[in-house]
């Protein structure tokens, strides 16, 4: 299949379930070559397995920590003796506990940061020389919680602060690059990312999953649950020639329930 990424080489951290997996999904039905980045080798086998059903190259998978400093080498190590070059990066890793503010350890926070924050910045700078000779494109799926503090979700929020004004920074950088660097920040999306979230935040508050999650959806006024897909297709657009004056910019992608004016 050819589309408009055809031969384009796209970096899928995070790529073997949820929003990752539906993004580099959407590349690969548009003729990309993806490579999915993730911990577990089965997931990352599942997920390379259903996209190439859809008729498209498979992905190659590259199992690494990416919680590590090693692991995000492994990803570079893979592109470099691969292919030499690195068209687009998006960074959808990182799973982030929800839960009682006392009853969120030290640990917890470590790895809260050492995965979705400091993976992110590791792999920008290892893979920034490749995505700059291409003029490439990079997009951090980072969350609402960035522009929403939630007392029951202090770690994500605070990585997702940290992320975005990371993401916001480093596409100064990439303005004197030629590499065009934004963020999405998706709401309440199904995956199984989201019910473990609904499953802490019923254990810290003593209630139901549905409740909480019925809650939400009254409380914000959406009509819906997101679904991966919705993301995937404005990562797409966001590393399209048609956005390249779309530089530094976080899109939430929510259904409105983000109530703030930015």
């Amino acid at each position: 299949m050819t589309g408009e990424f055809a031969g384009k080489i796209v970096v899928v951290a995070g790529g073997s379930r949820g929003i990752g997996r539906a993004v580099a999904a959407g590349f690969a039905r548009e003729g990309a070559q993806t490579v999915l980045a993730a911990m577990s080798e089965a997931n990352l086998a599942g997920a390379a397995a259903a996209i190439a059903k859809a008729g498209v190259t498979t992905p190659q998978t590259i199992a690494a920590d990416l919680r590590k400093p090693e692991g995000c080498e492994q990803v570079f190590a893979h592109m470099a003796e691969r292919f030499g070059r690195c068209d687009i990066l998006v960074y959808s890793a990182g799973a982030t506990r929800a839960g009682a503010f006392l009853n969120l350890t030290e640990d917890v926070w470590q790895d809260g940061f050492a995965l979705k924050f400091f993976g992110c910045v590791r792999l920008s700078r290892l893979l920034w020389p490749m995505l700059k000779q291409a003029r490439g494109h990079v997009v951090n799926i980072i969350g609402g919680a960035a522009r929403t503090p939630d007392p029951e979700f202090l770690i994500g929020g605070a990585v997702n602060a940290a992320l975005a004004n990371f993401t916001k920074g480093l596409s100064g950088i990439g303005k004197r690059d030629g590499v065009n660097v934004n963020a999405i920040l998706p709401g309440i999306t199904q995956t199984e990312r989201v019910d473990q979230l609904l499953h802490q935040r019923a254990e810290a508050s003593g209630r139901k999953p549905a409740d909480i999650q019925a809650d939400i959806l009254a409380k914000d006024g959406i009509r819906r649950i997101g679904q991966p897909e919705d993301v995937a297709e404005l990562a797409l657009f966001l590393c399209s020639e048609r956005a390249r004056h779309i530089q530094g910019t976080s899109i939430a992608v929510d259904g409105g329930q983000t109530a703030g004016v930015y």
